[in-house]
């Protein structure tokens, strides 16, 4: 069933075309992704098909009653709410059948004994209690906890005003209010945005597993490989429809460029093999293989000339160098710890965290929002000191820092002036030839800092860069702002870089593709995993089972442990002994053992109470139905009253079972 369909969609902003002749049918239940270059007119598309924006030329049509959910880039929501009390709207028809159904009850209650025939108002209360029901009426409130849980709102936010929030805050309680809506088509704008690994993990198994029909635009494609399964691309004003997730798509779009480069080369070697034949002709000197090569000259002019194809990616190209090598010490941190004013007190990020890097790791750095890598980040690169320990450099590194916020661009210099301020060394010639690799061309290059987009910002830092000579990059999510195809050429020359890298990144593909080592920042310390990402969410699942992880822990941030029991470190006389550690890590063990096998015992029982409490109120609800309990008014009463207290405490019971998940 087609639930959604666009034809012949076309969108100018002035003189500038964005979107020309878009037609593409959306069928139900399908997972599609809308990906491009950015500017292509991604976000303008998925704004025409919400109904947020009128096409220049095209209609869109919907499926009769369809419901449609639409989650903005760059959601400024605006509420005078709580966050709680945000999402509560979102079932507010609920709320509202809680008010009748109260209202119903009292009056039931007060014509008890009176006589009349109530027959209509208990039918009225029977009708509504069921519609109740079957809307979620019983778990509203326990599917809104589990939606600010998955999403990073603890419970202490939940009276916090929706104005006090952050922007990424409010975007991601715009989504959590979307998903809670559950609509039959969801229209997604970057819904990766403002979330860590834990909650971009929860999410694709929420949409793999949603009832309804998706139509999304993200840069995460990790996310688009493990949540899409069509792919419609915006590219130079044109949409081409491909099936399968982003692996796929990249393998069709190598084929077809593969292809298209096949006919180019084979129209070239034609054309060659027509101007040969003219001069053969012309070598002669008959009449005949004259007028012959006149004419073949004449319909070679007419025809145009063959195109090579463009790859992904444009005209932009990385190489990343250094100037020399460093030696195979390239950084050691030894107990750096770092905090910072907070109210009451202090907030301390981390503490006495321990970090070797040696010559040409590829270390990526990964935690949840606000566990404080950037701010790690920043300190190993000098960018920032630490409260205690120290940072040592090994021989000859030389390092290049790329911050996210782009702090280190002056916004008042022209695109060009950033570029010779920092290397005075190259012509004008040679810095615009560099800069026309980057994709700023002509008057591009006279731009300020300040006027440029995120992805110019993006481009401009990575060529500075390139430029430094390095061999130690340091990088905060230096994918952010960079469409796909930049993304794929940027890791390729990190892949091919000698240097050694270390980057903060919650994009799962880089993490998989550049990394040979992640490093996991957490409450307690630092834990290092060899491999990618996928290597490490199966290590990481394991460990999650209790010894390795705390084991791994404890020696990482405290390596002198490992002394000889009855010899301590001079000064650490008091330290455990091995057998003591050892100990205390089974007594953990047991510990988190029992507490797992107490939960779901716990679990086992609330199911158990909801059944019966489930099978007591079918039971409530059949007694009131029958003919000769309606006309005992007495009896009726107290059935009602103890339906809508049965109803509480199963209310009650979800709530319990609910946080146990």
């Amino acid at each position: 069933m087609t639930v959604l369909s666009a034809q012949g969609i076309d969108k100018s902003y002035g003189v500038e075309s964005v979107l020309r002749q878009i037609s593409f049918n959306v069928q139900a239940g399908e997972r599609i992704g809308i990906v491009g270059p950015n500017g292509a007119g991604k976000s303008t598309l998925l704004s025409i098909l919400a109904g947020e924006l009128t096409p220049d030329n095209g209609q869109v049509y919907l499926a009769p009653g369809l419901k449609v959910g639409y989650l903005q880039q760059q959601n400024d929501l605006k509420s005078a709410l709580t966050v709680y009390e945000e999402l509560l709207q979102t079932f507010r028809p609920l709320i509202e059948m809680e008010t009748d159904l109260n209202q119903l009850t009292q009056q039931i209650a007060d014509l008890a004994g009176r006589p009349g025939n109530h027959e209509s108002l208990l039918r009225r209360y029977e009708s509504l209690t069921t519609e109740y029901e079957d809307r979620g009426g019983y778990r509203f409130r326990s599917d809104i906890r589990g939606m600010l849980s998955s999403l990073a709102f603890p419970e202490s936010m939940y009276d916090q005003p929706v104005s006090l929030l952050s922007g990424g805050e409010r975007t991601r309680l715009a989504l959590a209010g979307l998903l809670l809506r559950k609509p039959d088509l969801l229209l997604l704008d970057e819904p990766t945005n403002h979330l860590d690994i834990g909650m971009l993990a929860w999410l694709e198994q929420y949409l793999r597993a949603y009832d309804g029909t998706i139509l999304l635009v993200s840069h995460d494609r990790y996310f688009l490989d493990q949540t899409i399964t069509r792919i419609l691309e915006i590219d130079q004003h044109r949409l081409t429809d491909f099936s399968g997730n982003y692996t796929f798509y990249r393998q069709q779009k190598e084929d077809l460029y593969t292809i298209e480069l096949r006919h180019y080369q084979n129209q070239v070697k034609e054309l060659q093999r027509q101007h040969d034949m003219i001069r053969r002709f012309k070598q002669h000197g008959t009449e005949k293989l004259a007028k012959r090569a006149r004419s073949r000259e004449r319909r070679l002019a007419g025809q145009e000339r063959p195109t090579a194809p463009a790859r992904a990616g444009g005209s932009i190209r990385f190489r990343f160098r250094q100037n020399y090598a460093s030696g195979s010490d390239v950084l050691a941190a030894d107990q750096v710890t770092k905090a910072f004013p907070a109210p009451g007190g202090e907030r301390r990020l981390f503490n006495r965290l321990n970090l070797d890097l040696k010559r040409g790791e590829r270390v990526c750095l990964v935690g949840a929002n606000g566990i404080g890598k950037t701010t790690l980040l920043r300190i190993l690169a000098g960018q920032l000191p630490p409260d205690d320990g120290q940072i040592r450099h090994g021989h000859n590194v030389q390092i290049a820092y790329y911050d996210q916020e782009q702090r280190a661009l002056t916004d008042s210099h022209s695109v060009l002036e950033e570029l010779h301020q920092a290397y005075r060394l190259y012509s004008e010639t040679e810095i615009r030839s560099w800069l026309g690799r980057f994709l700023f061309s002509g008057d591009d290059v006279l731009k300020t800092v300040a006027v440029l987009s995120g992805g110019e910002k993006a481009r401009l830092s990575l060529l500075k860069l390139m430029l430094a000579g390095a061999n130690f990059l340091i990088m905060d999510e230096p994918t952010n702002h960079l469409d796909l195809a930049a993304r794929d050429v940027f890791e390729t020359a990190l892949l091919d870089y000698p240097g050694t890298i270390l980057a903060v990144s919650h994009d799962r593909y880089f993490l998989n593709r550049v990394a040979n080592r992640i490093i996991e920042l957490t409450d307690q310390g630092l834990v290092s995993f060899a491999g990618g990402y996928d290597y490490y969410m199966e290590k990481r699942q394991s460990i999650d089972s209790g010894r390795d992880y705390l084991r791994e822990l404890h020696e990482q941030n405290h390596p002198d442990t490992s002394a000889v029991a009855g010899n301590p470190p001079a000064g650490q006389e008091d330290m455990p002994t091995e057998r003591e550690r050892k100990l205390e890590q089974r007594r953990k063990a047991k510990s988190e053992d029992a507490s797992r096998r107490r939960r779901t015992r716990e679990i086992a029982r609330l199911e158990e109470e909801i059944h019966r409490l489930e099978a007591v109120i079918a039971d409530l609800e059949e007694q009131i139905g029958r003919p000769e309990i309606a006309a005992d008014y007495e009896q009726l009463t107290e059935l009602a009253a103890d339906l809508e207290e049965t109803k509480i405490s199963l209310d009650a019971v979800y709530n319990d079972w609910g946080k146990l998940h």
